[in-house]
């Protein structure tokens, strides 16, 4: 069986406070990996930008043809339904063709969500 090859947009999340993130296109994602494979795949992509070497988590932004949150950089609910299982596959955890996640550091999201102020 051909493994699927899809079009995801990460957003790496410097900041939640700040509202500080990047967004980074990767072609050519294979669905068949685990979540933790791609996050081990992310960091060595991002050795040069150290700000984001803490990144440890990725949660499901948006989904092509589905709609999106208010929330500037990341929506505080559903974590149970969002938040990516490290032993799953990122098919099982829901990632399709354009799909946006979100790459950030999961202590710092607990202490945003816990108080959810922003600095401008």
């Amino acid at each position: 069986m051909a493994s699927e090859d899809v079009t995801i947009t990460v957003r790496l999340i410097r900041s939640f406070e700040h509202r500080n993130f990047r967004p980074v296109v990767y072609y050519g994602v294979h669905l068949d990996q685990t979540v933790k494979e791609f996050i081990v795949f992310l960091k060595q992509g991002m050795r040069q930008l150290v700000l984001f070497f803490l990144s440890d988590k990725l949660k499901i932004v948006h989904q092509a043809h589905k709609s999106k949150t208010n929330e500037l950089v990341l929506s505080l609910e559903d974590d149970d339904r969002l938040l990516l299982k490290e032993d799953s596959t990122l098919k099982a955890a829901g990632i399709a063709n354009e799909t946006e996640i979100a790459f950030f550091c999961e202590d710092d999201y607990k202490h945003y969500k816990a108080n959810p102020l922003s600095s401008w």
